[in-house]
């Protein structure tokens, strides 16, 4: 799949960083794209195979933790797609039909693991996410328990910024915000002990979430190496960086070249293509013990 944004007859609701969202009139059709994304920017280089690995490691997750809470999904089968549709063969395994949720505002994270941002953060004030934390942690040290961090849009509505669980209360409600922290202390946790089982630690994660017929339901993607942290337990070592098997090799890559994060990203070479698509591939069959 293309850079560009392939043409297909219907309505284009949102075309996001990685996902694009079309309307079926009852309810949207998501497409990932082979795009990847990195410090809010697109990158001009495609990662081959990138989405078909978000798609189907996302619906390995949402069968998997159903019974945790009700998500957005009516079908990821192409075979079981609307006839219209079965034109566009290349949205086989890439591609879900799902319900119209209204989303939820905020971006549900939570950490498991001192890395990224919170690493930099606790180094700094001995907090993450203005939480207060004990000193003699390490980079890459495990936290005593998982952490429910929100984020939500700054003013422009491009980048995403820590806030409390208060300010979430004032924004969503007592009763929502608890919901989102309950359920998603509860997935992480889920997903985080399967994982173990499987040589992989899931450092941290984001998710999201909407409302469809007055019920909290999980939308968009869900613990794929795009949305979260993950780590082989064979090669972990606290006290520094992993070598993770997400997105993290991508933006690692642009901390060492001439790019303000600001303006257009330059191209990624043809290495580091190979190595961030090696990445995704094994973080997938490694979880779910299938072949891509």
């Amino acid at each position: 799949m293309s850079n560009r944004k392939d043409i297909i007859n219907l309505p284009l609701v949102r075309e996001g960083k990685v996902r694009d969202v079309y309307d079926l009139g009852q309810s949207y059709l998501i497409v990932a794209s082979d795009r990847i994304s990195a410090f809010d920017c697109v990158i001009p280089t495609i990662i081959p195979n990138k989405g078909k690995v978000l798609h189907k490691l996302s619906m390995f997750w949402f069968d998997f933790i159903q019974s945790v809470v009700p998500n957005h999904v009516i079908t990821g089968n192409f075979e079981s797609f609307p006839t219209m549709l079965k034109q566009y063969k290349w949205l086989r395994d890439r591609a879900m039909i799902v319900k119209k949720a209204n989303r939820v505002d905020i971006e549900c994270i939570v950490r498991g693991y001192l890395a990224g941002s919170s690493w930099k953060e606790y180094k700094k004030s001995q907090t993450v996410c203005n939480i207060e934390f004990p000193a003699g942690f390490k980079e890459s040290s495990k936290l005593p328990e998982p952490i429910f961090t929100p984020s939500s849009k700054d003013g422009d509505g491009k980048h995403d910024k820590n806030i409390s669980f208060e300010e979430t209360i004032k924004m969503l409600g007592k009763d929502v915000a608890n919901s989102l922290r309950k359920i998603s202390l509860e997935l992480y946790g889920k997903v985080s002990e399967y994982s173990l089982s499987k040589g992989i630690i899931v450092a941290d994660t984001k998710l999201e979430f909407g409302f469809y017929d007055d019920q909290l339901i999980l939308i968009d993607e869900v613990f794929t190496p795009d949305s979260s942290r993950f780590w082989e337990t064979d090669k972990y070592e606290e006290g520094k960086s992993q070598d993770s098997l997400d997105k993290q090799y991508v933006r690692d890559y642009f901390e060492h070249v001439n790019w303000d994060k600001s303006s257009p990203a330059p191209e990624l070479p043809k290495d580091v293509v190979e190595k961030t698509m090696k990445k995704y591939i094994s973080a997938y069959e490694k979880l779910t013990g299938r072949n891509l």
